[in-house]
């Protein structure tokens, strides 16, 4: 029986493409980088099943390349808003993610992010490298407290639980919206009350952002939204760039409307907005949510079997459709 053909888009942690590559028809090794959309095109045709990151879009288009023998695609994230979920299930094509093994190293980041913000971690850094400090400044870099203070979740599922558990250690107030709300044991076991999206904005002094993007959450934090904030409040993105309108934010730090923005994730990755990179008080990182070792090599792990009972016919342990 000739055996079937996968491709794996990029060498990633934890997916031990060697291995495979003696099961299947794999093609050649996987690039370090971004597969040239092209050559996705062209290495598709005949797969049973890709193995893909967030920077692949698998539309319409590919899943047409690649013919009717398609019948799983295993991504190496959370998010599925690169594939075309309802395309592919329409088609008979199983979409799997990676949830769960990145929810501890998601929410370390929301919670280093705010802090960074908060006291001006980033700015100040700059400034040491720069060669631009002359000594200890009474007012040099004041940032905003973080002990005792309102913390809003926008998004309450496992990362956002996972950002109201860190802040107990801070002894700060949360608050939450959700497109759900929780039952009561579940808000009393996080201490966190529920609010409208209107109401956390303006009595929250940190914001942090761990919606999915959807066509509702698209778009989510604009400027009026920003409006409603207090201007000494923190927005944090560890969500989704295109939640957030970027040169909205940028105009409200530089106005002096927002304090602080930490943001992981951004509209046009790898492309930032000219006005975030040169507004104060914001720390801007290349997407490293899930990034450290154990987190990726466990989401490896688990789209590798996402991917391997798809195409023997059993149920894999993160279906999305």
């Amino acid at each position: 029986m000739e055996r079937r053909t996968i491709l794996v888009t990029r060498r990633l942690p934890g997916v031990p493409w060697e291995d495979l590559a003696k099961r299947f028809r794999a093609g050649d090794p996987p690039p370090a980088g971004t597969m040239p959309r092209e050559e996705f095109l062209a290495r598709v045709r005949g797969a049973s099943g890709i193995l893909c990151t967030l920077a692949d879009r698998v539309d319409a288009e590919l899943m047409e390349a690649a013919g009717p023998s398609l019948v799983v695609v295993s991504n190496f994230a959370v998010g599925v808003n690169n594939v075309d979920v309802a395309g592919a299930t329409r088609r008979g094509i199983r979409v799997c993610n990676t949830p769960d093994v990145l929810t501890d190293a998601t929410a370390d980041l929301g919670f280093a992010l705010l802090l960074s913000a908060a006291r001006k971690v980033s700015d100040a850094d700059r400034f040491v490298r720069a060669g631009s400090w002359t000594g200890w400044d009474p007012w040099g870099f004041l940032g905003v407290p973080v002990a005792g203070k309102t913390l809003g979740i926008v998004g309450m599922g496992k990362i956002g639980a996972g950002v109201a558990r860190r802040s107990r250690g801070f002894s700060m107030k949360v608050l939450y919206h959700s497109r759900r709300r929780m039952p009561p044991s579940e808000e009393a076991g996080l201490a966190a009350s529920y609010r409208d999206l209107d109401a956390l904005l303006a009595e929250s002094d940190f914001v942090v952002l761990c919606v999915p993007l959807t066509p509702e959450t698209r778009g989510l934090i604009s400027t009026e939204r920003l409006g409603r904030m207090k201007r000494t409040a923190v927005l944090v993105n560890i969500a989704r760039g295109e939640v957030v309108d970027e040169e909205a934010v940028a105009t409200a730090l530089a106005e002096g409307r927002l304090f602080g923005a930490g943001l992981d994730v951004f509209e046009k990755e790898p492309r930032i907005h000219p006005k975030l990179l040169s507004a104060p008080s914001a720390v801007l990182l290349p997407h490293l949510g899930s990034a450290t070792g154990e987190a990726r090599e466990a989401m490896g792990r688990r789209a590798t079997e996402n991917l391997l009972a798809a195409l023997d016919g059993r149920e894999p342990a993160s279906p999305v459709n």
